[in-house]
């Protein structure tokens, strides 16, 4: 057997494993609690052209200084987010706070 075609075949076998795969990329969206409701919304439909990719997203909530002492006002703007995007998407974590920041993972629902 010809050296060279046996690494042409197994280069081509490894092409054709690499376009079967699928990635899934994570997109975030950086909010804040004082975020203004029109600017959320915008965020929300960037969302949803990210789900209709099949992306999945993460908001992330960051608090500075004293809005740390109002984080059930961050709590419920998630919440919002989360009853806003539920025909589209589903809660894959749900959130929590890791220091100073809040997180949200939404992944897409699947039609069937």
């Amino acid at each position: 057997m010809d050296f060279g075609k046996y690494l042409y075949e197994l280069k081509r076998k490894e092409k054709l494993n690499v376009k079967k795969q699928h990635t899934v990329s994570i997109k975030e969206l950086r909010i804040r609690p004082k975020t203004d409701p029109h600017d959320c919304q915008t965020k929300v439909n960037h969302a949803r052209e990210f789900f209709k990719k099949g992306h999945k997203v993460q908001f992330t909530m960051m608090f500075r200084g004293r809005e740390m002492s109002h984080v059930e006002l961050g709590q419920e703007l998630m919440n919002k987010i989360i009853a806003d995007l539920e025909d589209v998407a589903k809660v894959d974590q749900p959130p929590s706070m890791l220091g100073k920041r809040m997180t949200v993972m939404l992944v897409p629902k699947m039609e069937k």
